[in-house]
């Protein structure tokens, strides 16, 4: 057990440290952005083969609504910045419907939509970025005995090839990713993942970006909800957060006793 360390002042002595990926210990903005045009370049060549009667300015502009792009900034609230593959192509797809197509025709274009833009190299598939000062904070955690686990709406081999990436897989001993069931936000999430690695939720600490993320911990009885505002160009609205954290650097940990 630690106590963690916010600018010098204790916020509590824990057994673990839940951490949310991307814009939390990932710096995945820019790899976002390029993911939105790319499917909304995408949808729109699609809509002009198999809905002619959509308008592409209508459906550019509708799409970057719905993955929360304004300004070439991204909303950390958005679908794109928060939800899964799977949510996103689900919002894809009401946009299609809003815009006159049945569901089933627009179920239809948005999964096209997605798998053309994975199928066609012109995303970069690197990893993303570490925030600065989350890796000796995981390594730091880990050489105190602390438990490090990330929680994600990405794919488990998203998420495991981030922390290979960036040499961080043998400081984090769980994983809870989209392809695991329910998937965030549902409480019951962190509860199944804290019983995987054999903690109390109230002995862990759970560290996001997303207000639906602090939600999630609160209600699953999650001992320390930390928002981080560090991630994003627009830092993100964290009202549910017990403490707010905005660089890695600002928060330490001493062995408690």
């Amino acid at each position: 057990m630690a106590q963690l360390l916010l600018k010098g002042d204790p916020i509590g002595n824990f057994q673990g440290v839940l951490f949310d990926k991307d814009g939390t210990l990932s710096r995945s903005e820019p790899h976002l952005l390029a993911l939105a045009d790319a499917r909304i370049n995408t949808a729109i060549g699609i809509a002009q083969d198999l809905a002619p009667a959509l308008q592409s300015s209508e459906l550019s502009d509708t799409l970057r609504r719905a993955f929360g792009v304004d300004n070439g900034l991204l909303d950390p609230g958005g679908t794109l910045a928060v939800a899964s593959r799977q949510d996103n192509i689900a919002s894809t797809a009401t946009v299609f419907c809003l815009l006159g197509c049945s569901w089933p025709q627009a179920l239809t274009m948005a999964h096209t939509c997605f798998d053309a833009v994975e199928q066609s190299g012109l995303i970069d598939t690197t990893p993303s970025p570490l925030i600065h000062g989350a890796g000796p904070l995981l390594r730091d955690l880990h050489q105190q005995g602390v438990t490090a686990a990330v929680i994600s709406n990405d794919t488990r081999s998203g998420i495991e090839d981030f922390l290979a990436h960036h040499q961080l897989s043998a400081g984090v001993t769980g994983i809870w990713s989209a392809d695991d069931h329910p998937r965030k936000p549902d409480p019951q999430a962190v509860l199944e993942l804290c019983d995987r690695l054999d903690l109390p939720p109230q002995r862990c600490a759970l560290i996001g970006d997303a207000e639906t993320d602090l939600q999630m911990a609160l209600e699953a009885g999650i001992g320390g909800v930390i928002g981080f505002t560090g991630g994003w160009k627009r830092a993100p609205e964290l009202p549910s957060a017990q403490h707010l954290l905005h660089s890695w650097t600002d928060l330490a940990l001493s062995t408690a006793a």
